[in-house]
């Protein structure tokens, strides 16, 4: 996610913390240490809640690169969404259920160690009082996640539930209007009372379920295809003694940007767009293809599914595939190609 800062990687997922996340930070001279071991805490709670997503997430085949943390909460970002209802429900429910557990397994413990009025009274002006704050922070946190709106974990619960019957797309339309609506009373709640915070959630809420909807109309309209019905006629390959100055001038008569290395019939190779720019800078023109090409990238076949394509890119990081045919490559397939079925499939 844009402005965010890289702090650790855990399992291989790593934990970045949004620059907004230092908002809280102004509070510090208001409240003194007792806040910053607040900040620190609610920072432990939201990870070990994205966490718990994360790794539910992987068990069912699908990567999480990064956790970001925002001062509302955080945001796994998932390269694919869960094909069943079931398993995106599994994985909503994962980050509340975290919180309800360290809810109830430090109840009586805490209970013992700070009393039952101390527990019962959270606030930031004693540091047992605060610790119970942080206790009953798990309590908010599972309590908002819960909220049956997108991107809430409960509206996706909510989705999961409904798809079952009602189909993915309508499933998602009902959870984002939920999102809306959830998000004009928090906006109407700043308004009133002056809470700027209020306001900023009211906005976050809005916009991601908004997008959300895309996302899921995007996902519907590409199961109507598959990766060769929009594979593009024009196709050129290279050799790998091919230098890049020649590649670029390729480039330039076709306007095809990505290439399949092709050696005696046989691909040994792909070279892509981004490896193009970035050698022709650094070796120059008299560049051989060989030395820059990756020899180990993934590719689909001309009878997948388009949304196939699509997550193979997403879960790559990469803009473009090579398309294969009984073992021969036979085209390429790009993020662009596959934004321009979108669009014109939307308008029909």
């Amino acid at each position: 996610m844009k402005g965010s800062i890289r702090l650790f990687k855990i399992s291989g997922i790593s934990i970045n913390i949004h620059v907004s996340f230092f908002l809280l930070a102004l509070f510090i001279p208001l409240f003194g240490i007792r806040w910053v071991f607040l900040i620190t805490a609610i920072f432990f709670l939201v990870t070990v809640h994205e966490l718990c997503h994360a790794l539910v997430a992987r068990r069912f085949g699908i990567t999480v690169h990064e956790i970001t943390l925002l001062p509302i909460g955080g945001v796994a970002a998932m390269t694919k969404m869960p094909e069943k209802p079931s398993q995106e429900l599994a994985i909503a429910i994962a980050g509340p259920l975290s919180n309800i557990i360290i809810l109830v397994v430090f109840y009586y413990p805490l209970q013992y160690l700070l009393g039952l009025g101390v527990l019962l009274h959270p606030s930031t002006l004693t540091w047992p009082a605060t610790i119970a704050y942080v206790y009953w922070m798990n309590l908010m946190l599972a309590g908002f996640n819960l909220l049956p709106a997108f991107p809430m974990d409960g509206g996706r619960v909510l989705r999961a539930l409904l798809a079952s019957k009602l189909g993915y797309r309508k499933a998602t339309k009902i959870a984002v209007n939920f999102g809306h609506v959830f998000a004009l009373i928090f906006a109407y709640l700043g308004i009133v009372r002056s809470n700027i915070i209020l306001i900023v959630i009211a906005v976050f809420i809005y916009t991601a379920a908004s997008s959300e909807e895309m996302q899921a109309d995007i996902k519907e309209t590409l199961k109507k295809f598959r990766v060769r019905d929009i594979l593009p006629r024009d196709f050129f390959t290279v050799k790998s003694d091919t230098t890049l100055g020649k590649v670029l001038e390729l480039i330039f008569h076709s306007h095809q940007e990505d290439f399949p290395v092709v050696d005696d019939g046989k691909m040994v190779g792909f070279i892509t767009r981004h490896d193009i720019i970035m050698n022709i800078h650094t070796f120059g023109m008299g560049k051989e293809v060989r030395d820059i090409m990756r020899s180990d990238f993934p590719k689909v076949n001309d009878t997948d599914p388009l949304t196939k394509a699509q997550n193979v890119m997403q879960e790559n990081e990469i803009k473009a595939l090579p398309v294969m045919r009984a073992g021969e490559a036979v085209g390429v397939i790009t993020l662009e190609d596959i934004g321009r079925a979108y669009s014109m499939a939307s308008h029909r």
